[in-house]
């Protein structure tokens, strides 16, 4: 499964706080959030099934290897465990004007109970600081803030329905590119937020490459952030520098190994072109 972080880090941990009087009451659908891919995974299991959506080569390997390939592909896909929620909910206690999306989705080898006690979980843990499942376009930073939510937990599952605190998955959709080529990345990112939906959703812009038989092969010995990440970051992020939020634009954008640039600081910084787009209105 995935998660989405809105930007958790020291340099920008209370950038919501900071955020202009005309920022904080905008729609959080209009603005730019920094975000993070595969942030945790919850249960990794070297023992476990492969996912049923990998690719052939994938669960050859894994026929082939059994465990030592899935302790390689761990490499690959595990970030943070489920400590992680902990770990969330003291940074939230520590900065109370900040606020996380949540994407909880791709549930392997998980049946009606093991969704239960992480649905349970997540309400544990984060308590009052749920927010409701309600209209996007009335989310502020603003409204939050006066609500005391910090925390917006998208469950793609059935087992959610009928819970208040979890939005259903439709509410964040993040097209996804299957691509090793940052070019071919780049336009497919370009067409689908010219597609973004009007209404009711926030968006997520994946500036993420995909792993094929090769990288995959090689990335057994190197991993994914040697061999494909790092050599096509520089093209990626001069892409998200151009990028601007807005009713047409970016909202929130996940990468890879976020850790290796300025890259919370470059998406957060995009928001200063809605500032100077009202300034310019207001002429």
């Amino acid at each position: 499964m995935r998660t989405r972080p809105a930007g958790i880090g020291n340099v920008n941990a209370d950038w919501m706080g900071l955020l202009p009087s005309k920022l904080s009451a905008m729609p959080l659908k209009y603005l730019a959030v920094p975000g993070s891919h595969d942030s945790f995974t919850f249960w990794v299991d070297v023992h476990a099934p492969v996912g049923p959506d990998q690719k052939t080569y994938v669960k050859y390997l894994v026929t082939m290897f059994s465990v030592l390939a899935k302790k390689f592909m761990v490499k690959w896909s595990m970030t943070q465990v489920r400590d992680g929620l902990l770990e969330i909910n003291s940074f939230l206690c520590r900065h109370k004007k900040e606020v996380v999306f949540l994407d909880f989705n791709h549930y392997y080898a998980m049946d009606s109970e093991h969704h239960v006690y992480l649905i349970e979980m997540l309400q544990e843990v984060f308590g009052s600081k749920l927010c409701s499942d309600c209209a996007v376009e009335n989310i502020t930073l603003n409204y939050l803030w006066e609500k005391k939510y910090q925390v917006i937990v998208f469950y793609h599952h059935p087992s959610a329905q009928g819970i208040p605190v979890m939005w259903p998955g439709n509410k964040i959709p993040a097209p996804w590119a299957n691509t090793t080529e940052p070019n071919k990345l780049i336009q497919f990112l370009e067409t689908t937020l010219k597609e973004r939906k009007k209404q009711g959703s926030f968006h997520v812009t994946q500036a993420i490459l995909t792993p094929t038989v090769n990288t995959v092969a090689k990335g057994l010995v190197w991993g994914l952030r040697d061999y494909l990440v790092e050599r096509n970051l520089p093209i990626i992020m001069s892409w998200v520098q151009t990028q601007r939020p807005g009713v047409d634009g970016v909202n929130i954008i996940t990468s890879d190994f976020v850790e290796l640039t300025d890259f919370a600081n470059i998406v957060i910084k995009l928001n200063n072109l809605l500032l100077s787009e009202s300034e310019h209105k207001a002429r």
